[in-house]
């Protein structure tokens, strides 16, 4: 036998001005910053500890505290918050010498940069109430050093300086997340727009194969109903014989007018919403079968005993494919002895159906596109289940379907 002719998204999560979660950066990034706390650590500490007369005990973890907190801000701003006050808190207390008096206090360069740099990081990325709270806190521990320590008269300008240049970085790095947030929301925004121009051009496409086959084809086979039940009435020498055979073109035209009013409602239905009319199912392959032998085909059917309920889309995909199977059966073999066979297993339901070599070689045809074993291939699929098809070594063809019984349809089939 010839081979027969044969397939909303998420929300976006609303924006935390102060995030826990560490959110992700890129390799470049973390290299900038690892570059530049390195950079800041090897100079805040000898310059703290030649300077200022900073023991070296305090300078090395003080300065590691404050160089590193804008590293550490990006997967953990509470932690680096807590390192950085820290550090500026207490730098300028073991700074105070003798010597020391003609250098910048209580904020040193390398320090109040380091500071800064971190308000930049960790307001950029976590939101300006992260940064709010270091820079308070950062700014009230130097200020509140100068006069318990009698230096209010000699730091004024100094803590002028730090907290002016620590409030711009604070403001500039609020503008600059702000900016990044609307491009995020204009690029959110864009993305919609565009997925919902596909919709609508997809519901248009839908909308129009839907209006073709409503004009064409379905008024085609309507056309054929009305002529095959009036042409007893039409022809008064017709046939018992003929009569019935126009009268079982007319039973088919009707049910495929049926599947045509289905498939019309599906294409102009955007939701998919269930369909109110039953769908065929295994227990109407005996019909079925009936109707091929009614046609001249020779097809037995052994059929186990049917559970009591089937998941719908089995059931239904057990009917489509017995029906594509016969078709080409009869299509490619006539006149073959043709046998169905429908088993249910605690797991799956096995449908086979085989035909044997045609007495007479089948007229030559046109080869097909193949459309009915691929959309075979893709209801079965849908249900994780397996098909095959293929000749037998004795000349026939059979087709083998398994489909699970506890499948879940990726797709509607």
């Amino acid at each position: 036998m010839t081979t027969p002719s044969a397939q909303r998204p998420a929300a976006p999560p609303t924006p935390s001005a102060a995030r826990t979660d560490a959110p992700p950066t890129r390799p470049a990034v973390q290299i900038v910053l690892m570059v530049a706390a390195f950079a800041l650590f090897s100079v805040l500490v000898p310059l703290h500890v030649a300077l200022y007369a900073t023991p070296i005990v305090l300078a090395v973890p003080l300065g590691a505290a404050l160089a590193g907190a804008a590293l550490l801000a990006v997967p953990r701003p509470r932690a680096a918050s807590v390192l950085a006050c820290l550090a500026v808190w207490i730098l300028p207390l073991v700074s105070l010498q003798e010597g020391a008096t003609t250098w910048p206090w209580p904020w040193s360069v390398p320090a109040m940069i380091g500071f800064a740099l971190f308000l930049l990081v960790i307001t950029l990325v976590h939101g300006w109430r992260a940064g709010a709270v270091p820079l308070a806190v950062g700014n009230l521990g130097p200020l509140l050093a100068a006069p318990l320590l009698g230096r209010s008269s000699t730091s004024a300008a100094d803590l002028i300086v730090a907290s002016s240049t620590t409030a711009a970085v604070f403001l500039v790095a609020v503008l600059l997340a702000s900016r990044l947030r609307v491009g995020e929301e204009l690029d959110r925004a864009r993305e919609l727009s565009a997925s919902e121009h596909e919709r609508r051009l997809l519901v248009e496409e839908r909308t129009r194969i839907a209006r073709e086959l409503h004009d064409v084809v379905a008024h085609s086979t309507a056309l054929i109903q009305v002529q095959a039940s009036t042409a007893r009435y039409r022809l008064p020498d017709l046939s018992p014989e003929a009569a019935a055979e126009f009268e079982e073109i007319a039973v088919a035209a009707r049910g495929s007018l049926t599947e045509m009013r289905r498939l019309l409602g599906v294409l102009r239905t955007e939701d998919h919403s269930p369909e109110l009319a039953p769908l065929q199912g295994v227990a109407e392959i005996p019909e079925l079968v009936e109707g091929f032998r009614r046609a001249g085909a020779s097809v037995e059917l052994w059929r186990d005993e049917q559970p009591d309920e089937l998941p719908a889309v089995v059931d239904l995909t057990a009917y489509r494919v017995a029906q594509e199977a016969l078709s080409n059966a009869v299509r490619h073999a006539p006149g073959a002895e043709i046998e169905v066979h429908v088993a249910f297993g605690p797991e799956a339901v096995t449908l086979r159906v085989h035909n044997g070599i045609p007495p007479t070689p089948p007229p030559p045809t046109s080869p097909g596109s193949g459309n009915g074993l691929r959309g075979m291939r893709e209801r079965v699929g849908q249900l994780d289940g397996t098909l095959e098809h293929g000749p037998d070594p004795d000349g026939g063809w059979t087709v083998l379907a398994h489909l699970p019984l506890s499948a879940d349809p990726r797709e509607p089939a």
